[in-house]
């Protein structure tokens, strides 16, 4: 009997120390949070737990990486639990997949799911190609619904007919399989419950004296995940390129340098985990060369409104993602599009002005002026009085001493002059 003791005793501890992992999804799917799930799924395989608890909020997101994550559930050595919440938050688009895809679905009151079906970048649908997509996707459904048990016809409406459900009509219409007012309480009701996991094996949840272990990303998660939005990613790379131009045309200013070439990385980073697509690249890169020729050729406005509208389209179609949240939006794009055209020319014509502007500084600003012969100048030389400046000059004829005389050029700080008559001088006294 003292044998068993020990015995019991790991077995009461080994109970006590098991724990449920939480993780929080508020926004669109993207390759971080799918990066983000991945190694929760593994990290609660590896530590033996409960189940993982996914708190479901977002409108959508890419396509790839909801695959991924949908992938990693149905293959997870332990339960997932998939629970849209807090109340009137959605589980729209790929979030609608990612939900059913759960051995447990849940929704708090005052949600939603749904609305799932595919679109095309920037409305430019192709009845073919839409078609395409939209039996992929249904296939997808088919086989992760059909299999959890749910009902298929009200998924297939989600999908094709962009139905969106409530919390009630989902659980009502076999969508999901709890409606929950809290997570004390979803806990409560998954306690004792046997769910069937997608390899058909029967499993029973235990949840009585678990604590919940929240897991949150790491920080270069979190900052990967906040420069992946589109639109922050645009602005770093506006503000990027800006700074870099003020540091090439003025060298030595040094912090719009290190600002711009830090915002450009960070932003090209954050574009790099999202699909670019060519068509918009190719539009920004012709924008760029209108705003130049408006300033080189003169078009009247004509080049800079076309370089507006160019940069306008170009960011709409530069994300190739069909679900509007990935995207740069409409008014944003259009925004950034005007600044930058005005901010572009304004600085490229600073720059072709300071270019073209006479010299201001040394010998070679003198040229053309009009000074005083303080001495006799002749080919020997001579003394001359200029905006205020006393200079050695020679002149190919003798010029009395009070005559006024005009620059021709200089030569080691020898002004070359000529005579001028008074009524065309202009004194520089």
């Amino acid at each position: 009997m003292k044998r068993l003791f020990p015995l019991v005793f790991v077995l009461v501890t080994s109970t006590a120390q098991s724990e449920i992992l939480k993780v929080k999804i508020d926004g669109i799917i993207d390759p971080i949070t799918s990066e983000f799930i991945t190694g929760a799924i593994g990290q609660a395989g590896q530590d033996k737990v409960e189940f993982l608890l996914i708190e479901l909020s977002t409108p959508g997101g890419l396509g790839v990486s909801m695959q991924e994550i949908i992938q990693n559930i149905l293959n997870s050595e332990i339960p997932i639990v998939c629970y849209v919440e807090p109340k009137g938050a959605r589980a729209a688009s790929a979030g609608f997949f990612v939900l059913l895809s759960a051995d447990v679905a849940a929704m708090a009151p005052g949600t939603n799911t749904g609305a799932a079906h595919p679109v095309l970048p920037f409305g430019m649908e192709n009845e073919k190609l839409l078609e395409k997509v939209t039996n992929d996707a249904l296939a997808n459904l088919r086989a992760i619904v059909k299999q959890r048990k749910r009902n298929y016809e009200l998924a297939e409406k989600g999908v094709l007919e962009s139905k969106s459900y409530t919390a009630r009509e989902a659980l009502e219409g076999g969508l999901i399989d709890l409606i929950s007012e809290n997570e004390e309480e979803l806990l409560k009701e998954l306690h004792g419950r046997e769910i069937t996991r997608f390899s058909g094996e029967i499993q029973k949840i235990s949840t009585e004296g678990q604590q919940v272990k929240l897991l949150e990303m790491t920080v270069r998660q979190k900052i990967l995940s906040t420069i992946a939005d589109p639109n922050l990613a645009l602005i770093l790379g506006v503000v990027g390129l800006l700074g870099l131009y003020l540091e090439f045309t003025s060298p030595g200013l040094l912090v719009p340098g290190v600002l711009g070439g830090i915002c450009l990385l960070l932003s090209l980073l954050g574009f790099s985990l999202l699909p670019i697509s060519l068509v918009g690249v190719l539009l920004i890169v012709l924008a760029l060369g209108l705003f130049i020729a408006e300033l080189k050729v003169q078009g009247f406005g004509l080049f800079g409104i076309g370089g507006i509208v160019a940069m306008t389209f170009g960011l709409l179609l530069l994300i190739d993602a069909p679900n509007p949240e990935v995207r740069i939006h409409k008014g944003f794009a259009f925004a950034v599009a005007i600044s930058f055209g005005i901010i572009m020319v304004f600085l490229l014509r600073l720059v072709i002005k300071s270019h073209m502007a006479k010299v201001i500084t040394g010998t070679g600003s003198l040229e053309g002026d009009i000074g005083e012969a303080r001495t006799q100048i002749d080919q020997e030389g001579g003394k001359v009085f200029i905006k205020g400046e006393w200079w050695q000059a020679v002149c190919d004829e003798p010029v009395a001493a009070g005559s006024k005389v005009r620059v021709l050029g200089a030569k080691d700080l020898v002004l070359t002059v000529e005579p001028c008559s008074r009524s065309n001088a202009k004194s520089s006294k």
